[in-house]
């Protein structure tokens, strides 16, 4: 069942885990320095934080579920009259060999037993994916539309996505700023970024599913965990997209620098292992 302290904690997890998913800052990373400050990884490991990924999952399907219809429905047509000018039938594409090279280099990564959540990378990362979100502040367009998009765009965002295999990076990140740099609008490169990340975040919590059955008396607090993670992340991507309308993603620029160079003092100081 659980003690009260690790159902507390598992709310606390799910909101750092809901916020931090959608948004272009990383949860992976917030995750793993949350539970190292706090000293909750003897109860939290990396299985358990994976398990509740399986919220956010509930939340982007339901948010984007009218979505994920018409494109099925409008792709599937699209195969039967041989359609391969449609839009939906781009974007279903798109979609597909996008998520391929996320989930292949994934599995080389997973079947290598590579660790690579250390808090000098997640601090590397951050700045790196700070100033690359930067530049595409800087150079994208902004002129294309969800209307508009293109197999291509599919494939170069998924490309992007690899990145968010490396811990600090953050998916909906690397992917939102890859969009940028093809000329996307902000709030079109959200939801499109959202969408490609559907089918990558999906597998890779399905694949961890497995594992969580071996967590014994932590089962009830995961689930509290992925309901409160549920809630949050279904908030963050509608507070997302509303915010990206009229506003641009320096704010979240400046807080990654912030993060990262935060980090690496931490680590210079002997405050955390690097």
């Amino acid at each position: 069942m659980g003690t009260p302290f690790e159902w507390f904690q598992a709310i606390v997890l799910g909101l750092v885990q809901g916020i931090t998913e959608f948004l272009p800052i990383s949860s992976t990373a917030h995750l793993i320095i949350f539970t190292d400050i706090f000293g909750w990884k003897d109860v939290w490991d990396k299985t358990a934080l994976d398990a509740i990924q399986f919220g956010s999952v509930i939340a982007v399907f339901s948010y984007f579920w009218s979505d994920i219809r018409h494109i099925s429905v409008g792709a599937w047509q699209a195969w039967r009259s041989r359609d391969w000018q449609r839009e939906e039938w781009k974007i279903f594409v798109g979609i597909f060999v996008g998520t391929i090279p996320a989930l292949a280099v994934g599995y080389a990564l997973k079947e290598s037993g590579v660790e690579l959540d250390s808090a000098g990378l997640i601090a590397t990362m951050s700045l790196v994916m700070a100033a690359l979100l930067a530049l595409a502040e800087k150079i994208g367009s902004r002129k294309r539309n969800f209307d508009q998009l293109t197999i291509q765009d599919g494939i170069l965002v998924g490309l992007g996505q690899t990145i968010a295999l490396l811990p600090g990076s953050s998916r909906s990140g690397s992917t939102l700023t890859t969009a940028l740099f093809l000329g996307l609008q902000r709030q079109t490169a959200a939801r499109f970024s959202f969408l490609l990340g559907i089918p990558t975040l999906t597998i890779a919590t399905l694949v961890q599913a497995k594992d969580v059955i071996d967590q014994g008396d932590l089962i009830f607090p995961l689930l509290l965990a992925i309901a409160s993670t549920c809630v949050f992340s279904y908030l963050a991507i509608a507070w997302l997209l509303r915010y990206l309308q009229q506003r641009s993603t320096w704010v979240f620029v400046w807080y990654r620098f912030g993060l990262g160079t935060v980090l690496w003092l931490a680590i210079a100081l002997g405050a955390m292992n690097p």
